[in-house]
């Protein structure tokens, strides 16, 4: 086992319909009343300059609500759905739901000395929030680390993999996904790969060569 497992979580530890159905629709009502509540907090302020920018109008809802439709993973998206979710999950609204296998795996990697971390494309708020608050119980105290697209870049690109490889000061990494292109890329940089194919999730029958694959963490 590698020194770090490093794990998406969008259909490798959770199911891809909590983000998109139960999370995303969670945030939509919420984001318009959001922005308007905490309009001088400096995080949000800059998202809106961005949706701004990016969208190339003044709609921001519209636009915010245009690339959920389409399942995008925008930056300022990502930061404003991370804050309503950790608010979300502070006030016991949502609780975080794993496949079966995967608390067992986290926990037994971190009993042999295995250090985890999570590259996914929701925010760094919205992970920790996310994994603080599950079924489980407080899983935070099994990671070492939360990258997302802010802090080390798009998950299909290998330069990402390369920055968090840096930040871990380690190139002993292994990488959980369900998504080909993003595992392709880690191993780009020289990372170790495994697929995760889960059954009724979008990426369940996909073609992982040469990635090892898995149906189950253990």
């Amino acid at each position: 086992m590698s020194k770090w497992v490093v794990l998406d979580i969008e259909g490798t530890l959770s199911a891809t319909d909590q983000v998109l159905v139960v999370l995303y629709d969670y945030a939509r009502p919420r984001l318009g009343p959001w922005i308007e509540q905490h309009g001088d907090d400096p995080v949000v302020a800059e998202a809106v300059r961005q949706i701004k920018e990016l969208s190339g109008h003044d709609d921001v809802v519209k636009a915010l609500h245009d690339w959920m439709d389409a399942d995008q993973k925008v930056t300022p998206l990502k930061t404003l759905q991370g804050l309503i979710w950790q608010q979300g999950y502070a006030q016991g609204d949502l609780v975080a739901e794993f496949f079966p296998d995967v608390v067992p795996a986290m926990r037994k990697w971190h009993e042999d000395g295995v250090k985890l971390a999570i590259f996914s494309s929701g925010s760094v708020a919205g992970q920790i929030a996310f994994f603080k608050h599950t079924t489980e119980g407080d899983l935070t105290p099994l990671l070492e680390h939360h990258f997302d697209t802010v802090n080390a870049g798009p998950k299909r690109e290998a330069a990402s993999y390369h920055k968090i490889a840096e930040t871990l000061q380690s190139d002993d990494i292994t990488f959980y996904s369900d998504v080909p292109a993003e595992l392709h890329a880690a191993q780009e940089a020289g990372w170790k790969t495994v697929g995760v194919a889960r059954a009724g999730e979008p990426y369940g029958n996909a073609d992982f060569t040469p990635h090892p694959t898995v149906w189950e963490l253990s």
